[in-house]
């Protein structure tokens, strides 16, 4: 029996071996409290995917060329923490392969743990966040990995950037740093926001999308919606600027909760993961991927953690 391929990808561009890109699948859906599907996020995604064009007209490549390797997904659930570890030990396995790391959750809390593994390996690294809420909040409910905590160890850590925000609490407010906080009801009325947060970037950058950073409009099916969200083009704009002028090391999206009547949301995240991907390897060629910059080889004496070994 075949093994799985992205997009149904023929099996010769989804080989490890060969692939630039690895996609890992985070079915997680544990501290959603006000509505619960985000688990079902990753299939849907992938279904979709299955049903779009793989040449991309922007662009006019065919990003697959590239390689895409199916990951097996991260199926720990035991608690909240042993599923942010299990993300952060799968994640840095594959960029210590020099692949190109991607995930698909799940909710947003699986990104504490890729966050963690791409600020061990990459220098002064950048987080941009697209999404509605802060999600800023040390702990929640009893937990440090709850997905209100999603951006809390990013904003310590690393240089946090957040684009989209609308939700938040008061205790939120007093921890954002209003100069790298892009608010959206604020962006309609600033011309220049988009070369104003890039500015704010370090070179290494990560971009983690919380899907309720669209408009409802577009993606009803978020876990968290929220009316007065970003619009499809002007965040293609946004993305692409970024990957044209910084370093992006990786991304993942998260907080797909699809819904069996209108599958147009999971259409929505399977061409932004596919533009995503068209706009890192745009001007490169096939099976050319040279090593990132800023990357940090674990085994040197320069890593953070240069004791651990995940092979």
């Amino acid at each position: 029996m075949n093994k799985r391929t992205y997009a149904g990808i023929p099996e010769q561009f989804g080989k490890i071996e060969t692939s630039k890109i690895v996609l890992i699948p985070v079915p997680y859906d544990g501290t959603s409290t006000w509505q619960k599907g985000a688990s079902n996020g990753p299939e849907a995604f992938l279904k979709a995917s299955e049903n779009i064009e793989l040449y991309d007209i922007e662009t006019d490549s065919e990003v697959y060329k590239n390689g895409i390797y199916l990951a097996d997904p991260v199926t720990e659930n035991a608690s909240p923490e042993k599923m942010v570890e299990a993300v952060h030990t799968l994640t840095k396995f594959y960029i210590k392969k020099n692949k190109f790391v991607t995930l698909f959750g799940g909710e947003h809390s699986m990104s504490i743990g890729s966050i963690k593994a791409f600020n061990e390996c990459f220098n002064s690294l950048t987080v941009v966040h697209i999404g509605a809420h802060t999600n800023l909040k040390k702990e929640y409910q009893g937990s440090s990995a709850n997905r209100k905590c999603a951006l809390y160890e990013a904003s310590q850590n690393t240089n946090l950037i957040q684009v989209g925000i609308r939700s938040m609490s008061q205790i939120e407010k007093t921890m954002i740093e209003e100069e790298k906080t892009f608010f959206a009801h604020q962006l309609a009325q600033d011309d220049y926001w988009m070369e104003n947060a890039i500015d704010l970037m370090t070179e290494n950058v990560f971009i983690t999308i919380d899907l309720a950073g669209f408009d409802h409009s577009i993606m009803p099916s978020a876990g968290f919606p929220e009316p007065g969200g970003l619009l499809w083009f002007e965040t293609l704009e946004f993305l692409q600027k970024t990957f044209n002028e910084k370093n992006v090391v990786g991304f993942d999206i998260a907080e797909l909760c699809p819904n069996e009547k209108n599958k147009s949301s999971d259409l929505v995240a399977a061409k932004l993961y596919y533009k995503m991907l068209s706009y890192k390897f745009e001007n490169s060629e096939a099976n050319d991927y040279e090593d990132v910059d800023g990357f940090k080889d674990p085994n040197q004496k320069n890593s953070k953690f240069e004791d651990e070994d995940y092979e």
